[in-house]
């Protein structure tokens, strides 16, 4: 088929290069968000999934919206027999949607129909799910809501970030988007609607949804940190400034002997209490700091006996 890939950030890189790598399909060109500010300088670069097609010489499409006519024209003139896509970013119209013989298929990273939404992963983990995958559908209007074509299912691990689960399932994702491509081209394969039950939502990780709570249980706190790692990055406030944790808490099981957001401070070691058992520190970042061992941090601010973390703003 000929194709026209739609993609923005580095996660969909993976799915682009096994497109581009297919010898039964020909990427004709791509899709992607418009260059964004970047860097202490805030000059605007392309988009990860932009620089990728550039280099393999793909025609680069980057509408302000996927529904100005002048991107509907080139669209409809490169005449693509499908769109795969993977976190484009942008909402897709009827206008556009309507182009392509066999639709627009999204390789979305949940298990659908659970976790519809921007943020699958991060929510999967912040659940304690165990299993979590991807799965490829066919976009309509509604909220990650059409037909699957097929699923790939992916351990989540005790110590997973959500940018580790993400990497995993970008690879494996890749693999099951040119499957499923083979499937629609050879006619093999049929989208099967959602079932009605186990629909979970997924919206956006915020900043103040990263703020950790040390009254919630260990486990909960945990989760968190790992869920909004590596963004937006689960943070508390010490001093009356913000302290991002950068790396995933460990659990301790001895009986807590610490208030929640209490700290006690050793040679090597941080450990906070929390509302059920205590939790020991990994990497921490100060605001307008690199990230560092939370016993280096603790040794250069002299923690004082009793000081917590999760004051006043």
């Amino acid at each position: 088929m000929r194709l026209v890939f739609a993609g923005t950030p580095e996660v969909a890189v993976p799915a682009l290069d096994a497109l581009l790598a297919s010898d039964r399909h020909e990427v004709v060109a791509v899709v992607t968000r418009p260059d964004a500010p970047a860097g202490r300088g805030r000059r605007l670069v392309a988009s990860p999934v932009a620089q990728r097609a550039e280099e393999a010489g793909v025609e680069v499409l980057k509408p302000a919206k996927p529904s100005d006519p002048d991107f509907l024209a080139r669209l409809a003139e490169i005449a693509p027999d499908c769109c795969p896509v993977v976190a484009y970013g942008a909402l897709l119209r009827p206008g556009a949607l309507e182009i392509p013989k066999h639709g627009w298929v999204n390789l979305h990273f949940s298990l659908l129909p659970a976790w519809r939404g921007a943020a699958p992963v991060q929510h999967a983990v912040l659940a304690g799910d165990e299993v979590t995958g991807a799965s490829t559908f066919l976009i309509e209007q509604g909220l990650d809501s059409g037909p699957v074509f097929g699923v790939v299912t992916e351990e989540i691990r005790p110590a997973d970030t959500s940018g580790e689960l993400l990497t995993r399932l970008s690879h494996s994702g890749a693999r099951l988007l040119a499957a499923t491509m083979d499937g629609i081209a050879d006619g093999s394969l049929h989208a099967v609607p959602q079932p009605a039950d186990g629909v979970t939502l997924a919206p956006k990780i915020n900043v103040e949804d990263a703020r950790i709570d040390w009254a919630h249980p260990a486990l909960r706190v945990d989760r968190l940190v790992r869920g909004c790692a590596p963004a937006p990055g689960a943070w508390t406030v010490f001093r009356g400034e913000r302290l991002k944790l950068s790396g995933p808490v460990r659990l301790l099981t001895a009986e807590a002997s610490l208030a929640p957001g209490e700290m006690a401070v050793a040679k090597n070691s941080v450990r906070v209490g929390t509302g059920s058992h205590e939790v020991e520190l990994g990497e921490v970042q100060p605001q307008g700091k690199k990230p560092m061992r939370a016993a280096d941090w603790a040794r250069g601010v002299r923690i004082d006996s009793g000081e917590r973390l999760g004051g006043d703003r």
